[in-house]
């Protein structure tokens, strides 16, 4: 059996989107970090509008990102849409149920990583189809925009790790409890 694995940004209000915040606190802890857990995954699970922001900036990027420029490019992609048509960029695109879409795909042996994607972060949780939360939480009050969980989302999470950066950033997994 597989696993579902989310990572995401935050600030400490909760604001996932837009993460230029991040900027002045990433560094080559969490570089190193975001590393491993695209080299752990065996596919990619998005949302649209992930999926549309990644495949417009990624393949630009491999030359200078190198190897994990390479293998975010490579990699399959799995992404929840009812909007799209053409897969593009190694994307299948989920049919049918969400839910039951990625009960399929995680019965089957592998790592699924969903970077941003918070509303199908939200949708998965409600279905108790994520493995592993992965958070950076950086010290960052942002003060406006939208948070990662959304009103009614609700989890019960045991704490599994911990750790922080030379910036200030607490990296977090949680696992549901």
């Amino acid at each position: 059996m597989g696993k579902v694995v989310a990572v995401e940004y935050v600030t400490l209000d909760g604001v996932f989107e837009e993460p230029a915040w991040s900027g002045p606190y990433f560094n080559e802890e969490l570089s190193g970090w975001q590393a491993e857990n695209l080299r752990e995954a065996d596919a990619l699970l998005l949302g649209r509008h992930t999926y549309e922001g990644f495949k417009a900036a990624w393949p630009q990027m491999e030359a200078t990102t190198g190897d994990f420029g390479v293998k975010m490019n490579s990699m399959p992609k799995h992404v929840a849409t009812t909007t799209l048509s053409t897969p593009e960029w190694n994307a299948s695109f989920l049919e049918g149920e969400v839910a039951d879409a990625v009960a399929e795909l995680r019965a089957r042996p592998g790592t699924l990583l969903i970077n941003g994607s918070a509303s199908l972060v939200n949708y998965l949780t409600r279905h108790n189809l994520i493995d592993e939360y992965r958070i950076m939480i950086f010290p960052v009050v942002h003060g406006e925009g939208r948070r990662l969980w959304a009103d009614g989302t609700r989890i019960a999470l045991s704490l599994r790790e911990s750790w922080q950066t030379k910036t200030g950033v607490q990296v977090v997994t949680y696992v549901p409890a």
